[in-house]
């Protein structure tokens, strides 16, 4: 299935195409409102902010998979993020991103770029997947990973 037939959920139940972000370098990530990673979100705006105008698009998909980290509905988790980080990148509906009810998107993603020793399955909250314009460079970062840390390979794919 080519990447830009897939389409999302955003937090009002409406349905996104991916082909809305042609051309946009992608960085998709699941995320939680009460996980000790949560802090991310701050850098996650900061790379919004400083490579959105390039081409950089980040999306986040809230999950509960993870320790129940994000118990909230989707009008509770926008909130959150509005209120607590000031994100003014897409938070879509609230997903699973393994298990028989994985979006097809997650599905896609863990085969094309998998985890340690080929590992599919998403560790935890903040798995982050940086997709090319392309959508022929896949890359799959650890939940420990700093947003501020992928900035070479953010720009490396701007400039692709």
């Amino acid at each position: 299935m080519d990447f830009n037939s897939f389409s999302v959920t955003n937090s009002q139940g409406k349905s996104v195409p991916l082909s809305d972000y042609d051309d946009k370098v992608l960085l998709i990530v699941n995320t939680a409102s009460k996980c000790g990673f949560t802090p991310q979100y701050d850098g996650l705006e900061a790379l919004y902010k400083e490579y959105q105008s390039m081409g950089l698009e980040i999306i986040a998909f809230p999950c509960n998979q993870f320790g129940k980290q994000e118990p909230g509905d989707n009008a509770a988790i926008q909130e959150f993020c509005s209120l607590t980080f000031d994100v003014t990148f897409p938070v879509m509906a609230k997903v699973d991103v393994n298990g028989e009810n994985t979006i097809p998107l997650y599905e896609y993603l863990k085969k094309a770029a998998p985890g340690v020793l080929g590992t599919q399955g998403i560790k935890w909250n903040f798995t982050k997947f940086l997709v090319s314009r392309d959508r022929k460079t896949i890359k799959r970062y650890a939940p420990k990973d700093k947003p501020e840390a992928l900035k070479s390979d953010i720009e490396n794919m701007l400039n692709m």
